[in-house]
Parts: structure tokens; sequence; C-alpha cells
């Protein structure tokens, strides 16, 4: 067994470890808040991890996956936040 390969299985076990603490977190989260932040830091994961696979396998092909993932995460970020306030500011 190569370095790499035990670098490859050191990475997807810790980011297979932090995105279940993350997916408890969004499942469990007392509030709207905890779920948002929970839902960007899976978003995030996905994207390290394709961006990981790019760079193990020396590819770009998989750059507008993680910019429509992007893309995906700061609007449902922005909108979540939009309805907290507007939420506090009815209460």
């Amino acid at each position: 067994m190569s370095v790499q390969s035990v670098l490859v299985i050191a990475i997807i076990a810790v980011f297979a470890a932090a995105a279940l603490v993350a997916l408890v977190r969004l499942v469990q989260g007392p509030s709207i808040l905890d779920r948002a932040v929970a839902s960007d830091v899976l978003l995030t994961e996905v994207m390290c991890l394709l961006g990981a696979e790019m760079v193990i396998n020396q590819h770009a092909r998989t750059l507008p996956v993680l910019l429509i993932i992007a893309a995906i995460g700061v609007f449902g970020t922005v909108a979540v936040a939009r309805f907290v306030a507007r939420r506090d500011q009815q209460s």
C-alpha cells in the first residue's frame, strides 16, 4: 500500500466523520440557524472532496459542479438569513 493510498483513506475517514457530525446537527439542530450552518458545512465538505478528487486524478472536469454547489450554498444561506431576519422582525 502506497503512501498516497493511506493518505486518501485518511482523508475519506476524516471527511466522513465530519459529515456524520454535521448530519447529526442538521437533523437535531435546535434552531434553523444551526441547521443552516450544518448544511453549509456539508456542502463545503462535498466541495472539498470533489476538489481532492480533482487533484488526485489530475483533471478539471468537475470544476463546473464545484461552482454550482458553491452558488447553491451561497443562495441557500442568503435565503435562510433573510427568512430568519424577517421572522425576527415580525415577533
